[in-house]
C-alpha cells in the first residue's frame, strides 16, 4: 500500500450535514473505476471495477481498487450502485463480495444480468435491485435517480445522489450519439432539468476530454463492416470486448447480409452474447448463429467468429490464434478485425498481436486503418454541451488518466465554472461537499492490488520489481562453501547464469575474484554467512556492470563447511 499525497493530511471528521466522496480506484487511470459517497455514517460505492495490467507488471492477472479505507466499514455500505456491465466496473465485485456477500447491487436489467453470470462463477449469489431510466429509490440516506445515457454497452446509467448536503450529478461512462442503435438517447433533457434545479457537484467522464468535436454515431461503423466483408476471401475473426453488444449486433447483421455464420468463441464472450440474447438486446435471425463446432464444418467464406482479446490479452483468443496456440489456424486469405478502441497501456500487447497475425498472412483491420470503432465516452464537444446543459457549481473530472482529467476541467472553466470550484482528484484523495463547495481535506493511503493466480493483495511493487530485472536482466546465482577455521574456500565458487548470457564460461573471468574476495574477508576475521554473502553480490555486481553493462538479480549462497 502507498500514499499517493505524502503532502495531504488525512482527512478530518466528516462535518455535521456534509458529504464525502473519495476514489478507490479509477482517477488517474483507466480501470479499476470504484467511488465512495459518505453521508452520516453511511457509505454508497458507485462501480467496482478491474485495471488490466501492463507489461511492467508480469504475472499479474487483474488489479483491484484498494478495499483497505472501507475493511473496517463494510457494514455501513448501503449499496453497490453500477453504471454499466463494463469489466472496468464490475470486474472486482466477486473480490468485494467475498468480504461482505449481502451488498445490494443496485443497476439496470443487463448490467445486472452479466454481474449475476460472473458472480456464479465464484459461487455467489448476490442480492440485487433492478432499476431503469426515470426511476428513483432511496437507499439509507441517499435519493437516487437514474438517467439514460449512450454507451458502448446497452442500458447505461447515469446518476443523481441526493443528500442534505447537495445534489450529486454522476455521468458514468456516456457519450452523445443522436442515433444509437437501439434508439435510447442520452437523456439530455433529464440533464436540463437537473441543471435548472441546481447540481452542487457534477462528475463527468473524462475519458475523451483531448478529441475535439463529436464522437461518430455507431450507425457510421456499419457502411466500413459492409466493405470489409464485400471484400473478405475467407473467413472473418472479429475480436470485441465480451461486453460490446452493440458491435456484435453489428456483425451479426452484416454477417446474415452477406450470407455468413457466426460462431462465439472464448467463455466470456459466450456467456455476455447468451445474457444479450436471452433479455432481447440482442437480435439475431434464425440459423445465424452456429457453434464453433458447426462453423468448422462450413466453408471459410462462410464463417464468422467473434471472440475476445482486442486487446492483447495474453491468454485471450485472438492473442493464442496470433501466437499459433490455437485450435484456430490463419492463413492468407483470412480477415482479423479489431473492433475496439486501444486502452492506454495495452499497446505493445495489441502490437505483437496484429505483427503476429499478418505474419501468417492475414489481413488486418483495426481502427488505425479503418472506421471499425467509435468510442463510447463523450469528447470535447459534447462535454462542453452538457456542461452548458448542467450548470454545475462544482466539477469532479472523473474516469480517465491525468492528462484526462486536466483536458476537462480546462472544458469547465471555459463554460463558465470557476477554476476554485473544479476538484482535480486522484485515487485515495478526499473530497467534501460543505454548504455547496467541494473541496479537498485530506487524503487515505490506497494503492494498486494485484492479482497474481490465487494470490490477492500479496505481491508488493518490490517483488514486481524483481520479476522486471528476472524479465530484462536475468539472474546469476554464486554458491560456495567457505571454512572459517582455515579461512579458506573448500568448494566452489559455483556460478550459474539465467537469462544474462548464452555462453556459460562467460562468467569464468569472476570466479577468481569472488574466491579472493571470501578469503581475505576470512582473513579479517568476517565469518557471517550474511556479510559473506554482501560481499560476493558487490564483486560481481561490480565486474558484470563494468564488464557487461547489466543490472542482473544477484543471488549468493555461503555455507559454512
Amino acid at each position: 500500500m502507498s500514499h499517493p499525497h505524502p503532502e495531504l493530511p488525512p482527512p478530518p471528521p466528516l462535518a455535521d450535514g456534509a458529504l464525502r466522496i473519495y476514489a478507490l480506484g479509477g482517477l488517474g487511470e483507466i480501470g479499476r473505476n470504484m467511488t465512495v459517497f459518505d453521508y452520516d455514517g453511511n457509505l454508497l460505492i458507485v462501480d467496482c471495477g478491474v485495471l488490466f495490467p501492463e507489461d511492467s507488471q508480469p504475472g499479474v492477472d487483474l488489479i483491484l481498487p484498494d478495499f483497505g479505507p472501507i475493511m473496517d466499514r463494510l457494514g455501513d455500505i448501503e449499496a453497490v450502485v453500477l453504471t454499466h456491465g463494463h469489466e472496468d466496473h464490475i470486474g472486482a465485485l466477486p473480490f468485494l463480495l467475498r468480504e461482505r456477500p449481502d451488498i445490494p447491487l443496485i443497476g439496470s436489467r443487463l448490467t445486472l444480468a452479466l454481474v449475476e453470470a460472473k458472480l456464479r462463477e465464484s459461487r455467489i449469489t448476490p442480492y440485487t435491485l433492478e432499476v431503469r431510466e426515470g426511476q428513483s429509490e432511496r437507499v439509507g440516506p441517499f435519493d437516487l435517480g437514474f438517467l439514460a445515457v449512450n454507451h458502448s454497452i446497452p442500458d447505461a446509467l447515469a446518476l443523481t445522489i441526493r443528500t442534505p448536503a447537495g445534489l450529486v450529478l454522476h455521468t458514468g461512462d456516456f457519450k452523445v450519439d443522436q442515433l444509437p442503435l437501439d434508439g435510447r438517447i442520452t437523456d439530455l433533457n433529464g440533464f436540463a432539468r437537473l441543471g435548472d434545479e441546481g447540481v452542487d457537484l457534477f462528475l463527468v467522464d473524462s475519458t475523451n476530454a483531448e478529441v475535439p468535436g463529436f464522437i461518430p454515431s455507431e450507425r457510421d461503423i456499419m457502411p466500413v463492416l459492409d466493405s470489409v466483408f464485400s471484400r473478405a476471401r475467407g473467413r472473418i475473426i472479429v475480436a470485441s470486448f465480451a461486453s460490446h453488444i452493440h458491435r456484435v449486433q453489428q456483425i451479426i447483421d452484416t454477417a446474415a447480409t452477406h450470407g455468413r455464420k457466426v460462431a462465439f468463441v472464448g467463455r466470456s464472450m459466450v456467456r455476455n452474447m447468451n445474457v444479450a440474447r436471452d433479455l432481447g438486446y440482442l437480435t439475431i435471425p434464425g440459423g445465424v448463429v452456429v457453434s464453433s463446432d458447426e462453423l468448422a464444418e462450413l466453408p471459410d467464406d462462410e464463417a464468422v467468429l467473434v471472440c475476445t482479446g482486442s486487446q492483447g490479452e495474453p491468454m485471450a483468443v485472438l492473442s493464442r490464434i496470433a501466437n499459433n496456440d490455437h485450435n484456430i489456424k490463419i492463413g492468407p486469405d483470412d480477415t482479423v478485425i479489431l473492433a475496439s478502441s486501444l486502452i492506454p497501456g495495452n499497446e505493445n500487447a495489441v502490437n505483437r498481436v496484429i505483427n503476429g497475425l499478418t505474419r501468417s498472412g492475414a489481413t488486418v483491420i483495426h481502427r488505425g486503418n479503418a472506421l471499425v470503432h467509435v468510442s463510447g465516452h463523450a469528447s470535447a464537444g459534447e462535454l462542453l454541451w452538457v456542461y452548458n446543459i448542467v450548470k454545475p457549481r462544482n466539477v469532479m473530472p472523473v474516469h480517465g488518466e491525468w492528462r484526462h482529467l486536466r483536458a476537462n476541467a480546462a472544458l469547465a472553466a471555459r463554460t463558465g465554472v470557476p477554476t476554485d470550484r473544479i476538484v482535480l482528484a486522484e485515487d485515495g484523495v478526499v473530497v467534501d461537499l460543505v454548504d455547496g463547495v467541494a473541496s479537498i481535506v485530506g487524503a487515505l493511503p490506497v494503492g494498486y492490488v494485484f492479482v497474481d493466480g490465487a494470490s490477492v493483495g500479496d505481491i508488493t511493487e518490490a517483488a514486481l520489481t524483481d520479476r522486471r530485472v528476472l524479465g530484462e536482466e536475468g539472474f546469476i546465482s554464486i554458491f560456495a562453501a567457505v571454512d572459517i577455521i582455515e579461512g579458506k574456500v573448500v568448494a566452489g565458487p559455483e556460478i550459474e547464469a539465467r537469462g544474462f548470457h548464452e555462453d556459460p564460461e562467460v562468467l569464468k573471468p569472476v570466479r577468481d575474484e569472488v574466491r579472493r574476495e571470501l578469503e581475505t574477508a576470512l582473513a579479517d576475521g568476517v565469518v557471517d554467512a550474511r556479510q559473506l554473502q554482501q560481499r560476493v553480490r558487490r564483486v560481481v555486481g561490480r565486474w558484470v556492470s563494468q564488464t557487461h553493462r547489466r543490472r542482473p538479480m544477484i543471488i549468493p549462497v555461503v555455507v559454512e563447511a
